[in-house]
């Protein structure tokens, strides 16, 4: 039977997991807990595993594939365990201008101008739902409208 850390690896080798994801993977598969922290500290040390640059990844690739805002973002990392102090760290470089113009392109992109009432909400709902917060998504709202007339 494979130990903990061998197990843990080829978890890895199918997806890109945090520590906390990783803990509840081998709880799971019935290794117990002094095997799960000494596998973890062996991944950490080795660089297999690393919290902040999974954040960082994940926030990089969910804004720019995806158009996530960082709310989504954030409730997303800290679904997976995520400390909030990492959280942070992942979040920190995108400023409200880039979120701003990434929030417009967004809405461009929609095919769905927002020029009357209807699609103004339209375009809110779904900015809110990207997890931008309401004033930036009002901010986008008017912009893409502007840039529509």
């Amino acid at each position: 039977m494979a130990d903990a850390f061998e197990r843990a690896l080829e978890a890895l080798s199918h997806k890109e997991r945090t520590t906390a994801e990783l803990v509840g993977w081998l709880e799971a598969r019935g290794f117990g807990q002094s095997e799960i922290e000494a596998a973890l500290d062996r991944l950490i040390e080795t660089g297999a595993v690393d919290d902040e640059h999974f954040a960082r990844r994940f926030a990089e690739d969910k804004r720019e594939l995806r158009g996530w805002g960082p709310d989504r973002i954030r409730e997303a990392l800290a679904a997976r365990g995520m400390e909030r102090d990492l959280i942070d760290v992942a979040l920190a470089g995108d400023g409200r201008a880039t979120q701003l113009d990434r929030a417009i392109g967004l809405l461009e992109r929609r095919g769905d101008p927002p020029v009357d009432d209807r699609s103004r909400a339209r375009a809110l709902a779904f900015l809110a739902r990207r997890g931008y917060e309401a004033e930036l998504a009002y901010e986008a709202v008017r912009g893409a409208e502007r840039r529509a007339a």
